[in-house]
């Protein structure tokens, strides 16, 4: 008999996640991390995956993550992560007997990379104070998210002989954002404190160090020992501008994409100088190759690359996404070949909905994408609907794999998705346009995409729910005090009072002031943008979630919304999880996941559908 399955809280636990690819410089092995949930023991199981694209055979390494092919094609890297001890061991495999051997234990391993040799790495780590009883620093953020309390946090380098298994050189520095080989030195990037997201000191090291550039918008990214990978610009006035590829000879920089004007992600060098890169374009994660003056387009119109790596000659792995599959590998070698079908067969019992992808018109002509999904039992009666808001402001919805919309979706609502401006994927000019301004234009562009959908779809307007997270949790916050067309809302880990973000979150010091506007103690905007101040127009009833790890937008910031409002007399409630940062939605532990669909999929019910009264306990109970 066949088993019929719908979407439910803990579906996400059958899903196949892929992450980290690598492929061999001779390009005739691939190698991947794949990710299964272990909801029992709630934790997440890692399995290494090795595909020998000649002889079609697969070999795997439990509990392994980061792969990293030497060089020579002959051994590989791998780490141990002990998530809970906050312990890394770093491996060697041998590939031609697939045997392991520990190099190292170490707390914090940030990085490593291979030298040209195929036998001498090199290994960052972070080192922190690390007292039983207090917290210290001396600098700013003191935290930050995903990475907790700096702590007086140190970075070491350490060049580390694979055959004697012994350190043969090691240097220390502070704010190190990333370190690669090129050739026989070490170049390594120092953050700058007055603007750690785009002010950089880049050095090369050789026995001792020397400053190769001072307080650059650029950072590299990639080396294949004759240039270097650039990411960023020549100079840059906001954090919130695009980043772009460039290529540095030892003399010179010379642009790669920057003339296409659209946002690069990543980017990777083979062993010609050809430039290949993932790139945002108006809801699709695209894969590309620069070829002298030529760009030529590999693969994901339509989809989300989000991982790939690069051979010596140009050949291709990558992991690609869609609305209706999950991550699975591809290769590109002059031709496109999809390796892996993970989820395929758990997808056909379930029937992802493809999302409708629809053109609409702001108030002021503006034109802006949207997409929507029709919900299960669409057809001649309405259906409530709820509206997504997409972190950022520079964040971008488009076509990767929600899970929460297609949950939502399978359960009889309308799930709708905008781009407004300020959002990735689209010229720079419009992700700047929401600076000084958000909550303004951006929020009248949100609205109109929901008008559009409910004039064209079956949609039951006095039936609509709004939600985001980050930057879409502050837009939910301001949509329900700025308009009672929302009948529930959800805010995740969003924002209620500017100044206190400046002051409190790790990037508020220079993320909201470019936002919102400098001067924060004296500026109108941190007040006349934060809903925490319109507080007595609310009439939604209100759900906030939030972690309590998260040190990007923290948890004051639903806390005091959710006060401010309860002491009003107004219909809300506060789940806060013990545990998780920023991401804690798709990052979070399992069951820590499933508790959150499980609360966010029967409020809305509750609120849309069934009209009856929300009670977090009950929840929980069942």
């Amino acid at each position: 008999m066949a088993i019929k399955m719908r979407w439910k809280e803990d579906t996400f636990a059958k899903f196949s996640y892929l992450q980290d690819v690598d492929i061999t410089s001779s390009g005739s092995l691939v190698a991947y991390v794949l990710r299964k949930v272990n909801m029992k023991e709630n934790k997440y199981e890692n399995t290494m995956v090795i595909e020998d694209l000649e002889s079609g055979k697969r070999r795997y390494v439990e509990d392994a993550s980061m792969p990293k092919f030497s060089p020579d094609g002959k051994k590989m890297l791998y780490l141990r992560v002990d998530e809970d001890k906050k312990r890394s061991d770093l491996y060697l495999l041998e590939l031609d007997t697939m045997t392991s051997k520990r190099l190292i234990e170490a707390k914090n391993i940030i990085g490593m990379d291979w030298h040209n040799d195929s036998r001498k790495i090199l290994i960052l780590y972070s080192k922190k104070l690390e007292d039983e009883d207090l917290y210290y620093d001396d600098s700013v953020p003191v935290w930050f998210n995903g990475k907790g309390f700096r702590d007086c946090e140190k970075n070491i380098i350490q060049i580390y002989d694979t055959e004697g298994e012994v350190v043969v050189d090691e240097f220390e520095d502070k704010y190190v954002e990333n370190a690669l080989w090129h050739g026989d030195e070490i170049i390594y990037t120092i953050a700058r404190r007055e603007n750690p997201f785009k002010s950089f000191d880049i050095f090369a090291y050789k026995g001792k160090k020397r400053k190769m550039f001072e307080n650059v918008p650029f950072y590299p990214v990639d080396s294949n020992n004759k240039v270097l990978l650039m990411l960023g610009k020549r100079e840059m006035q906001y954090i919130s501008e695009h980043r772009y590829l460039m290529i540095y000879d030892g003399k010179d920089l010379k642009e790669i994409s920057a003339s296409y004007g659209l946002e690069n992600f990543e980017g990777k060098l083979d062993a010609e100088g050809n430039v290949y890169a993932i790139t945002a374009d108006a809801g699709s994660v695209v894969l590309e190759k620069f070829e002298g003056n030529n760009k030529i387009r590999i693969a994901g119109n339509d989809a989300y690359v989000y991982s790939f790596a690069v051979s010596s000659a140009g050949k291709i792995a990558f992991l690609m996404m869609s609305d209706t599959f999950l991550g699975e590998l591809y290769i590109f070698d002059g031709e496109l070949k999809k390796l892996t079908s993970y989820n395929s067969e758990i997808l056909k019992k379930l029937k992802p909905r493809k999302y409708i992808h629809f053109k609409y018109k702001s108030f002021d002509g503006k034109e802006l994408d949207g997409w929507y999904i029709k919900p299960r039992g669409a057809g001649k009666r309405k259906l409530p609907a709820i509206l997504f808001v997409h972190g950022g402001p520079k964040g971008m919805y488009g076509h990767y794999f929600h899970y929460t919309a297609q949950l939502m979706a399978d359960m009889g609502f309308y799930v709708i998705f905008t781009n407004p401006r300020g959002s990735t994927g689209y010229s720079e000019e419009f992700a700047l346009a929401v600076l000084n301004r958000t909550g303004l234009e951006d929020f009248q562009d949100i609205l109109a995409g929901l008008e559009w959908v409910i004039e064209n779809e079956n949609v039951d307007k006095d039936k609509l729910g709004i939600t985001g997270i980050s930057y879409g949790g502050y837009m939910t916050n301001w949509a329900i005090t700025q308009t009672d067309k929302f009948k529930a809302a959800i805010s995740e880990n969003g924002i209620s009072y500017w100044l206190t973000s400046y002051a409190f979150s790790d990037i508020g010091l220079w993320f909201d002031r470019e936002v919102i506007g400098d001067n924060p103690l004296e500026n109108e905007n941190y007040k006349k943008l934060s809903p925490l101040f319109y507080a007595e127009a609310v009439k939604t009833p209100v759900l906030f979630i939030h972690s309590l790890e998260d040190y990007r937008c923290p948890l004051d910031q639903s806390l005091m919304f959710y006060h401010v409002l309860k002491s009003l007399g107004k219909e809300t409630y506060i789940v806060i999880f013990k545990q998780g940062e920023h991401g804690h939605s798709i990052r979070g532990k399992p069951r820590h996941r499933s508790k959150r669909y499980k609360l966010f999929s029967e409020f809305f019910v509750k609120k849309l559908k069934e009209g009856k009264e929300f009670k977090i306990e009950d929840v929980l109970k069942k």
